[in-house]
């Protein structure tokens, strides 16, 4: 049986947040501290309902989403015929205005289709027919920069298929360049940061910051900064948006910024990443608020007891590979017990060996997945008489 949401546009939406596996408890927390109440949170998404103002304020706010879901239609979708009667149901009326573009992006799998631009090609015939049919009009499509975006989700026997609000991923804040080597997405490092209780009060220190996301993402939550305020999102091409509608959200969203009370402080011992890191503070507004310096991790220095330490180390998966890991992470483990005292650790580490270099006994570990690679955010509290210890058991 097919499931259609026939509200008003913008009155009550299915809304489906999506986020990196490990972080859904995060993003549902999240989501209260806007005064949402999740319906169901699931595996890299969590649902939940919403009108138009609080769909707008979840992009503009959330830290670890990765895209704000309307959906719009699920059922059955076993079959070419099933898809297009599911797809067809839908009051596209409502959302493609005449003279409007819009494009069709699949993912998941359905037992139906081995091709997932097959099961696009149906949906759009299915947008377009009924426009055609009802309107006397039909709609243009543009993949490169469409008026609306069009999703759909296959599971198996079944789809779910809506409109994209956020366009490019949340995690593109705007203010680090795209491409290039594969650093932390915004979006998760502000997952590790909120995971490890960060909250402006503490000193922050990222001893190998690379070009400087957990950093930047740290002073965006001191000061009180929402991560989408500097970005545009694909809802405000809809044309039943009221005109000053998400001017009013980052407004809003930037009434309450205050300086950060605590050091954040990001080092790096290449030069070409601590000038990106700092580029990057400057281009997120937060430069203020975080200093950046050349460093080598090996010779660890802190602002003193109760600093909080959170790093990304290289395992080799993307970053590093071929260096010398293991001792990389041997020393990591003695700068810590040497000059972290009174401190607590937070690292992400994506391979199980490398945490047996570390020779701390961690108190805590959860797996997130930094892309496809699972990883674990591992914490260690540096007591005063901190001494190797033999490896956990860290199975999940």
């Amino acid at each position: 049986m097919a499931r259609v949401n026939e509200t008003s546009r913008g009155n009550d939406w299915q809304c489906a947040a999506t986020c990196t596996r490990g972080l859904e408890e995060v993003l549902a927390g999240e989501l209260a501290g806007l005064g949402v109440a999740a319906s169901e949170v699931g595996r890299g998404a969590v649902r939940f309902r919403a009108d138009l103002t609080t769909l707008l304020r979840a992009n503009v706010r959330l830290r670890t989403a990765m895209r704000v879901l309307v959906e719009l239609a699920e059922g059955p979708a076993g079959s070419r015929e099933e898809l297009y009667g599911l797809a067809g149901t839908i009051r596209w009326e409502q959302w493609i205005a005449r003279g409007q573009t819009f494009a069709v992006t699949v993912a998941g799998q359905g037992s139906a289709f081995s091709n997932t631009s097959f099961a696009a090609l149906i949906v759009k015939d299915a947008l377009v027919d009924r426009l055609r049919d009802r309107l006397g009009w039909r709609p243009d499509v543009d993949r490169g920069d469409p008026d609306v975006r069009v999703w759909v989700h296959l599971a198996g026997e079944r789809a779910a298929v809506g409109v994209d609000s956020t366009g490019e991923p949340l995690s593109h804040r705007g203010y680090r360049p795209r491409g290039g080597p594969a650093p932390l997405a915004e979006t998760l490092a502000a997952g590790i940061l909120i995971l490890a209780g960060y909250d402006g009060t503490v000193p922050l220190l990222d001893p190998m910051c690379g070009t400087g996301t957990l950093a930047v993402e740290a002073a965006l939550i001191a000061t009180g900064t929402a991560p989408g305020v500097r970005r545009s999102f694909a809802c405000e091409r809809w044309h039943f948006l009221p005109a000053g509608a998400v001017a009013e959200e980052r407004a809003a969203a930037t009434a309450n910024v205050t300086p950060a009370r605590s050091a954040i402080v990001g080092r790096d011992i290449d030069p070409r990443a601590v000038a990106a890191a700092r580029a990057n503070a400057r281009a997120a507004g937060v430069a203020d608020a975080v200093t950046v310096e050349r460093g080598d991790v090996r010779e660890l220095a802190v602002a003193g007891a109760g600093t909080l330490i959170i790093a990304n180390p290289p395992y080799g998966q993307r970053l590093g590979a071929g260096e010398d890991l293991g001792r990389l992470y041997h020393d990591l483990g003695e700068a810590l017990r040497r000059g972290a005292r009174g401190c607590t650790a937070w690292l992400l580490v994506g391979d199980r060996e490398l945490i047996k270099a570390i020779h701390l006994r961690p108190s805590r570990r959860i797996v997130l997945f930094n892309g496809p690679i699972e990883c674990r955010l591992v914490r260690y509290d540096i007591h005063d008489d901190a001494a190797p210890a033999g490896e956990p058991d860290l199975t999940p």
